[in-house]
């Protein structure tokens, strides 16, 4: 294909993925209300255990209201579309791609995407314990106004984060596939991941819950040694197609 036709096949590609986002988002509004109840969940468990009355969850102006459902809805929106926009960006790039370089590919999709909402889950396991312990900050007599925007970027950003960083170990997994990194090059700096895992973790939750910290520490050490341990073997069966490869050559 010449230039020019590269660019109307990415555009009618573009266009696809943007017709299905609209829909989808459109199909979201309507299961805005069950995930502002989820996302006040947590606020009205932490008052009840508190015998706090007067928190909640504050929307500070007139339109407020309406532009918290529709960022719902684009975040909805950009899941529930997910199937069809990505498969237009691998329809556009698997033609250019080859039969190695497309395995690779799809081996890292399939366990990119499990590992991501593996960590958003735990996100949602930290969360409350994460507004419960920021609340415990609180001074006495004080009650705690949440705005809207504010603690739905934090939501957000929190499961964002602690997705992104169970994947990490799958990018390990392809520089060794790329021979980039051995695998005990990559075992070699336990170390520094163990190091860089707590300190993430204790980025990621408040320094005051130890549990929360411990636990996602102990996932993302989990995870390296097994993204290790997998390039060990990848290697070792590198290794053994090179030599029987040598011995048919001789």
């Amino acid at each position: 294909m010449s230039l020019g036709q590269h660019l109307i096949e990415l555009r009618r590609r573009l266009m696809i993925g943007a017709i299905a986002l609209v829909v989808a988002m459109i199909v979201a509004l309507f299961v805005t209300q069950p995930i502002l109840d989820w996302l006040m969940a947590p606020i009205e468990y932490v008052a009840r255990q508190r015998g706090d009355d007067f928190s909640a969850l504050n929307f500070p102006t007139v339109t407020s209201a309406f532009e918290m459902r529709m960022r719902i809805a684009v975040t909805i929106g950009i899941f529930f579309s997910a199937p069809v926009w990505l498969w237009q960006i691998w329809a556009f790039i698997m033609p250019g791609l080859t039969r190695k370089e497309i395995r690779y590919t799809i081996g890292f999709v399939a366990a990119a995407i499990p590992l991501f909402f593996a960590g958003c889950y735990v996100a949602v396991l930290v969360m409350p314990h994460v507004i419960e312990v920021m609340w415990s900050f609180t001074p006495q007599g004080a009650v705690n106004f949440y705005s809207a925007s504010e603690y739905y970027d934090f939501i957000f950003k929190l499961m964002i984060v602690v997705g992104v960083s169970f994947v990490l170990p799958v990018f390990l997994v392809a520089l060794n596939l790329a021979g980039i990194m051995s695998g005990m090059a990559i075992l070699k700096g336990w170390r520094v991941a163990v190091l860089v895992a707590t300190i993430f973790a204790a980025v990621a939750t408040p320094a005051a819950d130890v549990v929360s910290m411990l636990l996602l520490g102990a996932i993302l050490i989990v995870l390296f040694f097994a993204a290790a341990g997998l390039s060990i073997i990848f290697d070792r069966r590198r290794r053994k197609r090179e030599a029987a490869l040598l011995d048919t050559t001789l």
